[in-house]
């Protein structure tokens, strides 16, 4: 069955406003985003470190992952594969070989509304992948499939080329038109919180934390 690609390749933002956003916690900009966006039910399988990038998307039915092969052949630096697989946990999307290709052509991650197989190799490995479920039956490979259209990740939608954010709470992402506005309300947050966790540990806490 017929791949379906949008565009080959997502209009790219200044690469020092992508890179802001790893030290900004997923729960921080979730906050300064009305707490309303943000994929439910995925998890970090590697070993550890931040996913951020912008989003490469891809759209498969559940258990095949053809689109996902003809996605490898497009990706680029800092492009985060974003699968949605319909969340569908009966087989894996991406395994050890696939996420190889993916680190090889310096792709920051994978976000896949589905599951993986291989665990222990994205287990020992820094380079990010968050996912709904592992399983070890494998893909099947007849498509069909789009690339680079919005899709749904856990109940978020994610466009090509928005800015994705992962850490150990889950992932998030966002349009790069509201990046930097949000930036700094989000660096503006996590300066109050250190201002509150300095004040507990010097006994001078008054309860303003409730009131934010």
């Amino acid at each position: 069955m017929n791949i379906t690609t949008a565009m080959t390749r997502v209009a790219k933002a200044a690469p020092d406003l992508i890179e802001a956003f790893r030290d900004a916690p997923t729960s921080v900009i979730s906050d300064n985003l009305a707490r309303l966006p943000g994929a439910v039910g995925l998890r970090p399988f590697h070993r550890g470190g931040r996913l951020v990038g912008q989003a490469f998307t891809v759209r498969t039915r559940p258990g095949d992952n053809l689109a996902i092969h003809h996605a490898l052949e497009l990706v680029g630096p800092g492009d985060v594969i974003v699968v949605d697989g319909g969340g569908d946990e009966t087989r894996a999307l991406v395994g050890e070989i696939m996420k190889n290709i993916a680190e090889h052509r310096g792709a920051a991650g994978y976000v896949i509304d589905g599951a993986i197989r291989d665990v222990a190799a994205f287990a020992a490995s820094d380079f990010p992948c968050f996912a709904r479920a592992v399983i070890h039956r494998g893909p099947y490979k007849s498509g069909p499939g789009e690339i680079n259209v919005p899709v749904s990740i856990g109940g978020s939608v994610i466009n090509p080329g928005d800015i994705v954010v992962g850490d150990e709470d889950g992932v998030v992402s966002f349009p790069v038109a509201i990046a930097a506005t949000l930036l700094e309300a989000v660096r503006a947050q996590v300066a109050r919180e250190e201002q509150t966790l300095v004040a507990i540990r010097e006994g001078r806490y008054q309860g303003s934390y409730g009131k934010s």
